[in-house]
């Protein structure tokens, strides 16, 4: 069987590689490549949720520090990422461990302010330095700050 080289047709080679695999012949895989998009498909989901609690996290911000400009789509987005981060922990529980992780909560807070302050013209030390609101919080539905 020839297959598609991976650089040629991404798609073409992923479905190649899944037939090759169901049909038993890993003699024919493209093991190395393979490995490396199970690697990628792993930091996309890592990208992801911290994509949702950046601009959960921004919103927030906005809520409390512009309280004359709240409305109705920034509610609706707090919403939305609330709900997308409860399916990603959903579908990807092994993502759990990084609400406990103060690096990767770190740097999504500071993602956060900075995107924020550029956003909202806010001075940035007026932002706290820490997330001020628990995980609990951050995830509940209810929660305005």
């Amino acid at each position: 069987m020839d297959t598609t080289a991976y650089e040629e047709d991404i798609a073409a080679w992923a479905l190649e590689q899944a037939q090759l695999l169901r049909a038993g012949q890993l003699g024919l895989i493209d093991a190395e490549q393979i490995a490396e998009e199970l690697i990628g498909l792993s930091l996309s989901e890592r990208r992801g949720i911290s994509s949702r609690f950046v601009v959960l996290q921004h919103h927030l911000l906005k809520w409390q520090y512009q309280p004359e400009r709240c409305s109705a789509s920034w509610r609706n987005t707090i919403r939305v990422q609330r709900r997308a981060i409860e399916r990603i922990l959903k579908r990807t529980p092994s993502l759990r461990h990084l609400l406990d992780d103060p690096e990767w909560l770190e740097e999504n807070w500071d993602d956060a302010v900075d995107r924020t302050a550029r956003e909202t013209g806010l001075d940035p030390a007026i932002l706290p330095e820490r997330c001020p609101w628990s995980m609990a919080q951050l995830r509940d539905e209810q929660f305005l700050p």
